[in-house]
């Protein structure tokens, strides 16, 4: 609370953005205020046995400045990093805080596709399961994946309406080229929504599948 506290006064951030920032979690959105933008973004990843991970990141626009505050250690931004330490002329380096704040936003959201390839294969194997060995453990897996995935979904479509907040609406903050880049970002969040809403009916078909082996 103290460090908080003095980076929120060293950066005269607003008393609701430091708020967002401390009760997690907080639905994805994009909010702006006089002299800065705070962009709220879930970021996820996933174990061997399908376990998803999933926490807060809030990301703090100002002028000449980008703050991150995460739960915890580790992340999927160590390809910015590596942009950041690669040498001259990576856009990264070479544009505004606004580009740095969208590449950290577009890693995050990109952090979804490995995870939704692991939720794909991990289902094609229950998919074999369900001919082969429909079992009651068989079932629960079903049931239990659906319910991540609800999650996940949750958490990815307000993410797609704060990419396009972002795109739509006009902020000193954000220059309107970096607003082009914003565009992909929310097409990548598009594209994400669609996968897992796919995958999700594909676990109410596997389960209709299983009810039906067993009978």
């Amino acid at each position: 609370e103290t460090v908080i506290r003095r980076i929120g006064e060293l950066f005269s951030l607003h008393p609701l953005a430091i708020e967002d920032v401390v009760n997690v979690p907080q639905r994805p959105k994009a909010e702006a205020y006089d002299e800065q933008v705070l962009i709220v973004v879930r970021l996820v990843k996933v174990d061997a046995s399908c376990e998803f991970d999933m926490e807060q990141v809030s990301i703090v626009l100002g002028r000449k400045y980008v703050l991150t505050f995460q739960e915890r250690y580790g992340d999927v931004l160590d390809p910015v990093r590596n942009r950041i330490r690669s040498g001259k002329g990576n856009p990264i380096r070479n544009k505004g805080a606004d580009y740095l704040a969208y590449a950290i936003f577009d890693t995050i959201v990109d952090g979804y596709y490995p995870v939704l390839e692991g939720v794909g294969n991990y289902l094609e194997q229950l998919e074999e399961r369900v001919v082969d060995d429909p079992t009651p453990q068989l079932l629960r897996e079903l049931n239990g994946m659906r319910s991540k995935l609800t999650n996940l979904r949750r958490a990815i479509w307000p993410q797609r309406e704060a990419a396009n907040q972002l795109v739509r609406d006009e902020h000193q903050l954000v220059d309107a080229s970096v607003r082009i880049f914003l565009r992909n970002t929310y097409d990548h969040c598009v594209q994400t929504s669609e996968v897992i809403e796919l995958y999700r009916e594909m676990a109410s078909s596997l389960m209709n599948t299983y009810l039906s082996a067993v009978a």
